[in-house]
């Protein structure tokens, strides 16, 4: 392996454990904050068990990311679960939900939309093979 993608490997390896840590203490805050996120799921879901179960696959997702064996088939489950929960970006949106701990902003929330097309791409990066 040479030097340039020696460093890139170590890059990957750290925004792997940033992105795994972070996807892990969301997950922890949907149990923690449980209201808060109810608050934003739209009507046609069920409130509680939409945000326990999302974070329960947040968790499991970040965890699953850490592990060689499964971090990719984790990687595209939180893949799945960005898109799934999309709707309540959407919905936090549309009716400019206030939720704790985020600025009160419209143009904030219009923001954080297509930063879910972020999370989706860095989630996608761990699905690929890095041999060359």
């Amino acid at each position: 392996m040479s030097f340039a993608s020696n460093q890139s490997h170590h890059r990957k390896e750290l925004f792997r454990v940033i992105f795994a840590v972070s996807i892990i203490i969301v997950g922890i805050t949907h149990f923690l904050r449980t209201e808060q996120y109810a608050r934003i799921v739209p009507p046609v879901f069920p409130p509680l068990t939409s945000v326990y179960v999302s974070g329960v696959f947040e968790i499991l997702g970040g965890i699953g990311l850490m592990i060689p064996f499964v971090s990719a088939t984790a990687a595209w489950g939180l893949i799945a679960l960005f898109i799934g929960v999309f709707p309540a970006n959407i919905y936090m949106t549309i009716h400019n939900i206030q939720i704790e701990g985020i600025p009160h902003n419209q143009l904030l929330y219009l923001a954080r939309l297509p930063f879910q097309a972020v999370l989706i791409a860095w989630a996608y990066w761990y699905t690929l093979d890095d041999k060359p």
